[in-house]
């Protein structure tokens, strides 16, 4: 999968260092995915909601972050929206994604 854009990743994981390496885990996977459906992405990251409209929430390192991204099967495309502890993402308004 195309996935934009890492550079979310990057300035999150400036700020909480800790959560580094799972994210970049999480990029490398998503980026050597071919996913075509949900289910694909389910074994990949068990750990995935979709809550609609292309939108797919991550669990990472455990539940102490999460990540939403759209995802565009058929052009192979994955785009991060959003990347953020619990209570960020618990205060967010998923809709304006």
């Amino acid at each position: 999968m195309v996935v934009i854009s890492h550079k979310a990743i990057r300035e999150y994981a400036l700020k909480y260092p800790a959560h580094k390496e799972a994210l970049e885990r999480w990029y490398q996977i998503a980026e050597q995915a071919n996913w075509g459906s949900f289910s694909e992405i389910k074994t990949s990251f068990n750990s995935v909601d979709a809550v609609g409209n292309g939108l797919f929430v991550f669990n990472i390192k455990g539940n102490d972050c999460r990540l939403v991204a759209r995802i565009l099967f058929k052009a192979r495309t994955v785009f991060i929206r959003f990347v953020g502890t619990h209570s960020e993402y618990d205060r967010l308004n998923i809709s304006t994604l």
